[in-house]
């Protein structure tokens, strides 16, 4: 099944050379020059994955996709700005699951696009979903089949990134994954990130559960060495 990405830039050439790659990767694409045009194309009929550029006119990709996490997992890559890593924190606090600094190569926009539509399908595939039996630790309850996320019984809405990054924590309570282990559970052993990205998504990952309970501390910070959850 062919699948369909919405490219968002305001770079008309952007639009066309990006457009021209992934239609010629097998992809449909559905290009837009503004926040708000993507917004309501999007909203009417959905698409697999989105790519943003951050400044645009009329909504720009922050405020797209503050709009898009109201009601949608939908996996999203950020285009940054070269030297701006102010985007790329604040994008993924936001809930983008990658980002690519311009002016980037194509080739590995397109490697970004597979892992990530890979990661999304892991957690819509049947036999992953027989492998992955629901998860519960104390007050957590992850249910990889309908990709749900419950904190004392109250839902929990998580990007795929994030799923993953929690549910790798949580497989193995008292166990200290590093980075790179979390890197591996997210995004695969081909695809590199640096540290910020990662630690990004915890703080995103905590401020959700935190909105809910004040008092989460599951997720522990272990300086120098990386992460663990700690079912309490």
């Amino acid at each position: 099944m062919r699948r369909t990405i919405a490219l968002v830039d305001d770079d008309r050439n952007i639009l066309t050379s990006v457009s021209m790659t992934l239609e010629a990767e097998g992809y449909s694409v559905r290009t837009y020059s503004d926040g708000e045009e993507a917004y309501r194309g999007i909203s009417q009929k959905p698409v697999d994955l989105a790519i943003l550029d951050i400044k645009m006119p009329r909504m720009d990709g922050m405020e797209l996709l503050q709009n898009l996490r109201k009601t949608s997992r939908l996996p999203v890559i950020f285009l940054t700005s070269k030297d701006d890593e102010i985007d790329e924190v604040l994008g993924l606090r936001l809930g983008a699951d990658d980002y690519i600094k311009k002016p980037f190569s194509q080739r590995l926009l397109i490697e970004r696009i597979r892992a990530l539509l890979r990661r999304a399908d892991s957690l819509d595939d049947p036999r992953a979903r027989k492998r992955d039996a629901m998860l519960v630790r104390g007050d957590l309850v992850l249910d990889p089949e309908r990709h749900m996320c419950t904190w004392k019984s109250q839902g929990v809405q998580l990007t795929v990134t994030e799923f993953l990054l929690l549910r790798a924590l949580a497989q193995y309570p008292g166990h200290v994954k590093s980075r790179d282990q979390l890197m591996d559970a997210a995004y695969g052993e081909k695809i590199y990130v640096d540290d910020r990205t990662i630690d990004s998504h915890i703080k995103r990952l905590r401020r959700k559960f935190r909105d809910i309970d004040g008092d989460f501390s599951e997720i522990e910070t272990l300086y120098g060495v990386g992460y663990r959850y700690q079912d309490n």
